[in-house]
Order: structure tokens, then C-alpha cells, then sequence
């Protein structure tokens, strides 16, 4: 239990929490391996990215994540793995914010207002 490593990461209204045991590798969202949860190439990639990075491979991920799309699901897996990295050898660090990914997105859904169809979108304008 002391070997293993715990961290949060958010994207959007995506939350995941992340653990990293001692392992051979294997990615698992929500009790299911990566290629089963991401159908995408691209948010696989997204996930792998932190790991890729500093090259550490000894490590199965376990993931909790809720909330959110895929995309913002894949970008607070990233961040999550990303941050318990940093538990894991704090010499990480440098490498790991550099490449932007200990950066927590900002970006978040505008919201509707009165008087609009959408966030910024109005009634279409009829001269008469």
C-alpha cells in the first residue's frame, strides 16, 4: 500500500482519480482496459502522453474517472497521471511542466443567458 501513488486531475467537468501501482504497464479506466473505454487513437495517446514523456513503464494506472465527454475525460486522466508522477519522483517535475501537463485547463462551458438561444447565439433578426 506504500508503494502506490494517488493524485486528481480535472478537465472540464471531467474529475479522475488516479493510482499508480507497481506493474508491468496496463491502463485501466473505470475496471476497463484503455482500448475497451477510448476508441479514439488520439485520446489513447492523450492518456499515454506523462508516461511516454519520462518513460516510465513499471507502473500499472488505475483510474477512477465520472463526468465530462471522452476528450475531457482523457484530459484529466492526463493531468491525474501527471501529478502522481510527481509524487513519484519529484525530479519529474521540470519535465512534466514543461510539456504543459501539471497545468490544470481552465476552459470551461460558457453558460446560456436570458435572451439568447445558446451561450453568445441570438434570435435570429427579422427587419420585418
Amino acid at each position: 500500500m506504500a508503494n502506490d501513488f494517488n493524485a486528481v486531475g480535472r478537465r472540464k467537468s471531467a474529475v479522475a482519480r488516479v493510482r499508480l501501482v507497481p506493474g508491468e504497464g496496463k491502463i485501466l479506466v473505470n475496471k476497463r482496459d484503455i482500448d475497451d473505454y477510448f476508441g479514439l487513437e488520439t485520446l489513447k495517446m492523450t492518456v499515454r502522453q506523462p508516461l511516454t514523456l519520462v518513460n516510465i513503464g513499471s507502473f500499472d494506472v488505475l483510474v477512477n474517472v465520472h463526468g465530462g465527454g471522452l476528450t475531457g475525460q482523457a484530459g484529466a486522466i492526463r493531468h491525474g497521471v501527471s501529478r502522481a508522477l510527481c509524487k513519484v519522483n519529484p525530479e519529474l517535475r521540470a519535465a512534466l511542466k514543461k510539456a504543459g501537463f501539471l497545468t490544470r485547463d481552465p476552459r470551461m462551458n460558457e453558460r446560456k443567458k436570458y435572451g439568447l438561444k445558446a451561450a453568445r447565439r441570438a434570435p435570429q433578426f427579422s427587419k420585418r
